[in-house]
């Protein structure tokens, strides 16, 4: 007798294995802000990899804690495990470039105090190893829209350089951004149309406070939205934009990179 229940059971727990980890070691590192690295991978295991889209996202592995060597993790089923059962250390950020002809693959962190990614990349140095999985799924640009809001705080900023490459230059752009302070400022892609505003995040607040205040600050969401930053802050644009200016959850692309109190980054 088969328990098909069971099996549906077994079924539901079970996720679709990601792309495998390809080894890769760090070859230079470049300090773009006070507040954010460029990480510039590569390695032959980048022969075929593709990222067709912008404001994708890679895996990247890390040492285990007290550790300065990667372990190659297994696929459990749910979630990539070190060989000794323990969750892998596994971060998720925006794949800032990518060349094939020099195999190399270039990531931009924001460096804080009391996260894993943040530590490993203040101290990461040419020869160090890591590796990468994926693509993450990425964003499709509405290219028919006539306006186009793009926000999100300084963990969005590579996505947001992305976005501001591909969107057509006919299409009027408001870019908000939320930073800790004046120094985190970077020069992002010339767009024509593009108008950015800097916010600086006042002290004691919550994070994505300013981003978000000025999204229901507008006078009109523009045609295309896409947002990201920290999971609460986005979850009330998510609200806003759903409650307050009645737009369908499907015209907006909202997306948490980070949780608050979780070592994220």
């Amino acid at each position: 007798m088969v328990d098909h229940d069971d099996d549906a059971a077994v079924a539901a727990r079970t996720r679709r294995e990601p792309p495998p980890f390809r080894r890769l070691s760090v070859r230079r590192v470049e300090q773009v802000t006070p507040r954010m690295r460029r990480i510039v991978l590569g390695g032959p295991e980048l022969t075929g990899f593709e990222i067709p889209e912008p404001a994708a996202s890679v895996r990247l592995l890390l040492p285990p804690p007290g550790e300065r060597e990667i372990v190659m993790p297994i696929w459990s089923g749910n979630q990539f495990d070190l060989p000794d059962g323990q969750r892998a250390p596994i971060r998720t950020f925006t794949p800032r470039e990518l060349d094939l002809d020099a195999q190399e693959l270039t990531i931009d962190v924001v460096v804080h105090d009391g996260g894993a990614a943040s530590d490993w990349a203040a101290a990461a140095e040419p020869g160090a190893e890591t590796a990468v999985s994926g693509p993450g799924r990425g964003y499709e640009v509405d290219t028919g829209a006539a306006t186009y809001l793009v926000a999100g705080d300084e963990t969005a900023l590579p996505a947001i350089g992305q976005l501001l490459e591909v969107i057509p230059h006919e299409i009027d752009v408001q870019v908000h951004v939320e930073i800790a302070d004046e120094s985190a400022r970077l020069a992002l892609p010339a767009h024509p149309r593009a108008e950015v505003h800097w916010h600086v995040a006042a002290g004691g607040a919550e994070p994505g406070d300013a981003f978000v205040a000025a999204i229901e600050g507008l006078d009109e969401i523009p045609d295309g939205v896409w947002v990201a930053g920290e999971a609460a802050a986005v979850q009330r644009v998510r609200t806003h934009l759903a409650e307050v200016r009645d737009r369908p959850r499907s015209t907006a692309t909202v997306r948490g990179y980070w949780k608050k109190g979780r070592s994220a980054t």
